[in-house]
């Protein structure tokens, strides 16, 4: 069933969403979507962090898994006013002076040593960003995380699970889960570069040893996802 908010740009519409973002990373499902991409799009102007904090949150981590989709170099653009734009010539009398200057064009001219050397440093950068972008690889983990007993702080418990920081570790939305009556586990949402984070070491060398093994005794996988890269609308 598809999830339905007021307009975005309203503040009904805001506090709707950050509201629904509380205790989710993502609009549906445990990966990035295009349901996130229409959210995230409608959104015409980031509201304030301070007052919708799950929404700056949801925010900042899908622009940060757009992001990688557009591996090109930015240098900047410039959009025209219509009226700059209406003055673009469009008669043969205006093209005129363009053509005479292609006329001085040496189409079929050798190319030069520095021609040869540009060319083939293009193709080498963009084979080895075509290798970067297919290795750094991104996933959506839930993981559980269970207390010692029912006297387990469990807000301590989140302060050392977030507490861990690595490059290519993202920790998103959280809430707390009734395992028994009295003893509840958290569950948790992270997003991980492939190349760069082990969930299973991440587990065994940070979560469950010291000092975290004092709140936490035991973490599991309860969904991992690999994230399908974003495509252009066509």
């Amino acid at each position: 069933m598809a999830v339905q908010f007021p307009d975005l740009s309203s503040q009904q519409g805001l506090k709707q969403l950050d509201e629904y973002l509380l205790t989710r990373s993502y609009i549906t499902g445990y990966e990035g979507s295009r349901d996130d991409l229409a959210v995230y799009a409608a959104l015409k102007h980031l509201p304030v962090p301070a007052e919708f904090v799950n929404i700056s949150r949801w925010h900042s981590h899908i622009a940060a898994l757009i992001g990688p989709s557009f591996c090109g170099a930015a240098v900047g653009v410039h959009i025209e006013s219509e009226a700059a734009a209406s003055a673009v010539p469009t008669s043969s009398r205006d093209l005129a002076p363009a053509a005479a200057d292609d006329d001085d064009l040496d189409l079929f001219g050798e190319e030069t040593e520095e021609e040869a050397a540009a060319a083939a440093e293009r193709e080498a950068s963009k084979k080895a960003a075509g290798a970067k972008k297919k290795e750094s690889g991104k996933s959506s983990v839930l993981l559980d995380v269970k207390p010692w007993d029912d006297e387990t702080d469990m807000k301590k418990l989140e302060e050392c699970v977030r507490s861990v920081s690595m490059q290519g570790l993202f920790w998103g939305a959280s809430k707390l889960v009734q395992v028994v009556a009295g003893i509840k586990k958290l569950q948790i949402m992270m997003t991980i570069v492939d190349d760069e984070v082990s969930v299973d070491n991440l587990i065994e060398d940070y979560l469950t040893s010291e000092p975290n093994n004092e709140y936490i005794q035991s973490c599991d996988i309860v969904a991992f996802n690999k994230i399908c890269e974003f495509q252009p609308f066509l």
